[in-house]
């Protein structure tokens, strides 16, 4: 079975197939299946959100920056801190697509919980913490900046073409016949040529790029062609089909 992406141009490539493509998150390759999740007990995850907002320590003032990584932008924190109403230190799909509409445009239901799964939080999968959403905001940033290069008569979206040229800058060679049944999925039914928001765009980047990488874990020789058993094959596909309707 061969995928959708370039081959190195020699041995002593990097064994990124795309190196210049936004990068998943490092728990992403660590989780293995998706749907192994682990549950902390109510006194560890209470221990958890203690630490993130410096109430574990004597600490009670530094709300909203603790479990931040070093560097974090302060606008990011505070979209953080702005959602999180309970100040719980997590918060949940609905106060993602807040924070992420208001700092980009609206994102549906759908890509924040692609999003979810993709950035998912490995004591609480169901929510985010601070770390979890500073690496999800810097990714969509490096995003954004691929689409607006892409987006060439400024309309705030892309057609097939420039959606194309977009994952080929990436490294991601996908087939005509693919993008046509990728960009299907937008059809409207107007009649009108399909194009595809940043939302959308996100979407259909995240989701290849992250198959992408399954596929690459098994194509050790870098030869753009290996082989899957069936459970294999349904284990690497199927989570992202049905871990975010």
């Amino acid at each position: 079975m061969s995928f959708f992406s370039k081959k190195p141009r020699s041995s002593s490539s990097s064994s990124s197939y795309a190196p210049s493509a936004p990068s998943l998150p490092e728990s992403y390759d660590q989780r293995g299946q998706a749907y192994s999740t682990s549950h902390q007990s109510n006194h560890s995850q209470q221990q958890q959100q203690q630490s993130y907002y410096g109430q574990g320590n004597g600490g009670g003032s530094s709300y909203g920056h603790s479990g931040f990584p070093p560097g974090t932008s302060p606008d990011v924190i505070r979209s953080f801190v702005m959602v999180d109403r309970d100040r719980s230190g997590f918060i949940d799909e609905n106060e993602l697509q807040q924070a992420i509409s208001s700092g980009y445009q609206r994102f549906s239901i759908r890509t924040i919980r692609l999003l979810m799964f993709l950035f998912k939080n490995p004591h609480d999968p169901l929510r985010f913490g601070p770390k979890e959403f500073a690496a999800l905001w810097g990714c969509l940033g490096q995003w954004r900046g691929i689409f607006e290069r892409y987006d060439k008569d400024r309309s705030g979206k892309i057609d097939l073409f420039e959606l194309r040229d977009a994952l080929y800058s990436l490294g991601l060679a996908i087939p005509s016949s693919v993008l046509q049944v990728l960009i299907s999925k937008y059809d409207d039914g107007s009649g009108r040529r399909i194009e595809l928001n940043f939302d959308s765009f996100v979407e259909c980047g995240m989701i290849l790029k992250g198959l992408t990488e399954k596929f690459k874990e098994k194509d050790k020789r870098q030869t753009s062609t290996t082989t899957f058993n069936y459970d294999e094959f349904m284990s690497m596909v199927i989570p992202f089909l049905v871990s975010y309707d």
